[in-house]
């Protein structure tokens, strides 16, 4: 009997919406948004404003186009999720201002070739294992560049000017860290290994410690033990570690005492609201003020405080566009967690199983550093949300990450391993 019944249990339907369906609803989303701005300024509408969004859309389906023709790809939902955070952030900062909107666009059409060329390059893991000590020389390199010619910004010296351009070397490094770290551990974990990789990761925290980045440092660090965690699986020697990475933070800010200045007002932001705390105590009220729907682009008062577009962008979308917008932002990084734990049961080796782990765990905890900083919950750090946060080297190296996501899945390599072409 119970035999009869388990044949007659109906079996689950999987529900895919397809790629193009989601494309045009990020594109009317985006329509929707840009009519809204420009409506906003009524009697006198801006309407260059909405250029760079005409721009974004059109990239889109340009893309959609590539993708599914000369690439062979079925399923584009990670690079259509990724679309819509890109549409939600640049209409943020359409509303606030309308100097560099262009320049955020060029940077996404350079963060897809980087997007695609990373997928092309993971696409054969010998190749990943033959390169990866020149990805990580690259890293330090640009570490060493940030060194010698890197500028001084808001108290860390992480920028390099190179004519009208400001180049972040950390956020690209964040690629070669993964990449490096998933090719040396993919194999089995021994002391040289791990000891190489000890050393690079040594190097990058160092060099961030010394630059005053301590936000990136803590991200690089989490993704570190996410390597490391997926590769050995043991919590003693990643409790070790902790211990010992609490004990550097804390002889840290013993030589460095200014620095823990500026978490004296965390948990304290409204005994500090017109001084350290100034940030953190009006995003909170934005919060509060947008509601559900949001009070409208441009009627907000955060767009008025500094980092509105970086730091604080968060605060704004909640305010001018309402906190169910707000939480759908985020829940793109919790489905890019989840996608990418469900990737690890089918990716082809560990290595493209570490890789994508990694990629969604630095992403992850970077959003949480950046939403929970602006509300007060986790000291500010000033690190960005990928792909919404103005900046251009952040705007690059979120789609870096986001193709170990994609390497991941076996639907991206599928078509043309049924065709015989070698990736």
């Amino acid at each position: 009997m119970f035999e009869a019944l388990k044949r007659r249990r109906p079996k689950k339907v999987h529900v895919t919406v397809s790629s193009a369906k989601l494309l045009w609803a990020v594109t009317v989303f985006e329509l929707v948004c840009g009519f809204r701005i420009v409506m906003n300024q009524i009697p006198d509408p801006d309407w260059e404003r909405f250029v760079p969004l005409l721009a974004l859309m059109a990239i889109q389906w340009i893309y959609y186009g590539i993708s599914r023709g000369p690439l062979h790809r079925k399923s584009m939902q990670l690079e259509v999720s990724a679309f819509f955070l890109c549409g939600m952030g640049l209409c943020a900062q359409t509303a606030i201002t309308a100097d560099g909107l262009m320049t955020q666009v060029i940077t996404l059409v350079a963060g897809l070739i980087i997007f695609n060329c990373i997928v092309w390059f993971m696409g054969d893991a010998d190749r990943v294992m033959k390169y990866k000590i020149a990805a990580a020389i690259l890293g330090v390199g640009l570490f060493a560049a940030n060194l010698i010619f890197g500028t001084i910004s808001h108290g860390a010296k992480n920028w390099i000017e190179i004519g009208p351009l400001t180049v972040q070397p950390s956020e690209l490094v964040k690629i070669a860290f993964i990449l490096t770290g998933a090719a040396t551990l993919e194999r089995l974990l021994t002391y040289r290994h791990l000891t190489w990789f000890l050393i690079f990761f040594g190097i990058c925290v160092a060099s961030l410690a010394y630059t005053g980045d301590f936000g990136t440092a803590c991200i690089f660090f989490v993704t570190f033990l996410i390597i490391a965690l997926m590769r050995s699986g043991d919590l003693r020697t990643i409790f070790f570690i902790c211990a010992g990475a609490g004990g550097g933070a804390a002889l840290v800010l013993t030589i460095k005492p200014y620095i823990a200045k500026r978490f004296e007002a965390w948990r304290h932001v409204w005994e500090y609201a017109d001084t350290t705390g100034y940030q953190q105590s009006r995003v909170l009220m934005a919060i509060a003020s947008g509601g559900l729907l949001g009070i409208g682009p441009g009627n907000g008062n955060l767009e008025k405080v500094f980092a509105s577009t970086t730091d604080l962008i968060f605060g704004v979308i909640c305010e001018e566009w309402g906190l169910i917008l707000g939480i759908a932002v985020l829940s793109i990084y919790v489905g890019w967690t989840l996608h990418a734990l469900r990737c690890c049961k089918r990716s082809r080796s560990s290595l493209y199983a570490i890789a994508a782990s990694a990629a969604a765990g630095l992403m992850l905890f970077q959003t949480c550093l950046n939403v929970f900083g602006a509300t007060d919950i986790l000291p500010l750090t000033g690190v960005t949300l990928p792909f919404v946060s103005r900046g251009g080297s952040s705007m690059m190296a979120s789609w870096g990450l986001l193709a170990f996501l994609k390497a991941a899945d076996p639907r991206t390599y599928e078509e043309k391993e049924k065709r015989g072409v070698i990736v």
